[in-house]
């Protein structure tokens, strides 16, 4: 942050944002360290869902998301990575689609016993530009903010977790299939369905 003509192998900085991280610090390949693998837990939790969502038989709107998930975060690795101005769209480009997509999840008909939808925390909305976390300006800020934006990233992965674990479950109500909440490796919630058999 510091510099932009840092020795890397991607060339000077030309973002627009850069965040409390020192660029380069631990490798000529990756700008902003922390933010870079910050989002290897994203991928993990998207993939997880949407093996989920498959093996349930959920509709493909599901899936989306769960692919939506992951797109984000590794257009936020490829942004984070080399700080460069075409790339920054693979990181904020992907936000807007996906805030469309749960738009479009929200909007589908809820029966009333759904309320509650209501009161769940809402769907991952990342502002590319906070403040007090992007700022080069507040150097004193670095050693608390320096991993902020990491963080961020591990927490915004989790929300979008639990937001599709909770449509799939408000849905699978919705169809009846009894679902029920059980953990992967003993705390991951994940929804377990239990179909009605057909009648012929």
């Amino acid at each position: 942050m510091a510099d932009s003509m840092v020795a890397s192998f991607w060339g000077p900085v030309t973002s627009t944002t850069e965040l409390c991280e020192e660029n380069y610090a631990h490798s000529s390949y990756i700008a902003e360290f922390f933010n870079t693998i910050s989002n290897v837990p994203c991928i993990l939790l998207a993939l997880i869902g949407l093996v989920n969502a498959f093996r349930q038989g959920f509709e493909k709107r599901f899936s989306v998301l769960h692919i939506s998930n992951m797109i984000l975060a590794i257009g936020s690795m490829i942004f984070h990575a080399t700080l460069q101005l075409v790339l920054q769209q693979s990181d904020e480009t992907p936000m807007v689609w996906e805030i469309l997509l749960y738009i479009r999840s929200f909007l589908c008909p809820v029966p009333s016993s759904i309320q509650v939808a209501l009161h769940w925390p809402l769907p991952p909305l990342r502002p590319s530009d906070v403040q007090v976390l992007h700022t080069d300006q507040r150097r004193g800020c670095e050693a608390a903010c320096e991993a902020g934006h990491a963080w961020w990233h591990v927490l915004m992965g989790l929300n979008s977790y639990y937001a599709n674990t909770f449509l799939m479950f408000c849905r699978a109500q919705q169809r009846g299939w009894e679902p029920r909440i059980t953990h992967l490796l003993g705390f991951l919630p994940y929804v377990k369905v239990q179909k009605p058999e057909k009648r012929e």
